[in-house]
């Protein structure tokens, strides 16, 4: 009998073909808090061992990976793009000293490709694994007619869960506390907009290879992000208490995100020459013929995520860092002095917070 839907542009069959091939990628993510495995209409999370918490608070972030998955289709590479997914969703899960506990996914396509569609979910499942997520379920919808037959878009969302007294904040930051950044891989998953309209202006292609890339142009912008959430609970284990607030920089940028996690009437001054911003972020502002420093409320220019720590424990939590695999160093200290605030950030995402300007000239 004819289908109706393939008619339509809707293949059925290629989809239960792709959860047939994403299947063991996200039960190796299962624990023994998951039930019902791969495929019912809900996933389902013992969540009895918050009964042991004297307050439970639940965290829940949700995010895309925005125009990155653009290169990824450009280049027809797509093992990497679920990485940045979880990094930008899970990595917020922490910021307030939460544990991850789920995940779901949601991923529309304008036609299946099973082996694409199992490449993103596999990026996925590793980067749950990574942070100690479940991936506990997921959606793959085809839409033609909205989308090109090789367009897609990805998202997610998670929970999380902490104690009430441990959560992290602005509430706890202090005059005197240092801020620690911790190195970022690249780009991670933000301001590919703007990565877009310079590469175009300049007529390069994500297939061309310059040296400057270190090869192909595309494959050097979808470094993943990274993954930041396994270190840093290591890190609020080892030293409780140590760290006040942290901070993930997305969009946005670096003194707007810092801001967020600063309380109302502090500010800082991040010291440019503590750090070189990395190699992708100079040849991209060159290739714009901008300075690096108009660049710094849309990239990350090599940090990843900010830790605001009590600065009698500075030392022990860069090194502690440092032996996870996490570069990071001292690039400033909140203040709660009187002083006229011209030219910093104060707040931003609707937070009213504290203030930070960037200051100095970049090292290297």
């Amino acid at each position: 009998m004819p289908n109706p839907y393939a008619e339509a542009g809707v293949d059925t069959a290629a989809g239960d073909l792709a959860v047939e091939l994403m299947k063991s990628a996200v039960s190796a993510t299962h624990n023994a808090s998951v039930l019902g495995g791969v495929g019912g209409f809900a996933g389902l999370y013992d969540v009895s061992f918050l009964k042991d918490f004297s307050r439970p608070l639940l965290a829940t972030s949700t995010d895309g990976v925005g125009t990155k998955v653009a290169i990824a289709q450009a280049i027809d590479k797509h093992d990497t793009i679920g990485q940045d997914l979880v990094g930008m969703v899970v990595d917020d899960i922490v910021v307030v000293g939460a544990k991850p506990m789920f995940m779901t996914d949601y991923i529309a396509c304008g036609r299946v490709v099973p082996a694409r569609i199992a490449d993103i979910v596999a990026g996925i499942a590793r980067g749950c694994a990574d942070t100690g997520t479940a991936l506990v379920g997921g959606e793959t919808a085809e839409h033609p007619g909205l989308l090109g037959p090789d367009d897609y878009d990805v998202a997610g969302a998670a929970v999380g869960a902490v104690e009430a007294s441990s959560q992290l904040g602005a509430h706890l930051v202090k005059d005197g506390d240092v801020v620690v950044a911790i190195a970022s891989s690249g780009l991670h998953s933000n301001g590919f907009s703007l990565v877009r309209h310079i590469l175009g202006q300049r007529g390069v292609g994500y297939t061309d290879s310059l040296p400057e890339f270190g090869g192909l142009v595309g494959e050097a912008l979808l470094e993943p992000t990274r993954l930041y959430t396994t270190p840093l609970l290591s890190l609020l284990d080892a030293f409780p208490g140590a760290v006040h607030s942290l901070s993930h920089v997305t969009g946005g940028g670096i003194a707007a995100n810092l801001a967020r996690v600063l309380p109302v009437g502090s500010w800082v001054e991040v010291d440019r020459a503590t750090w070189e911003p990395l190699p992708v972020f100079r040849v991209l502002a060159e290739m714009a013929g901008t300075p690096i420093e108009d660049t710094e409320g849309t990239w990350n220019l090599g940090i990843g995520m900010f830790a605001v720590v009590a600065a009698s424990r500075a030392d022990e939590v860069i090194a502690s860092l440092g032996a996870a695999g996490m570069a990071s160093w001292s690039v400033g200290a909140v203040s709660t002095s009187s002083r006229a605030l011209d030219g910093f950030e104060q707040g931003a995402k609707g937070v009213d917070g504290g203030a930070v300007r960037l200051t100095g000239a970049y090292a290297g």
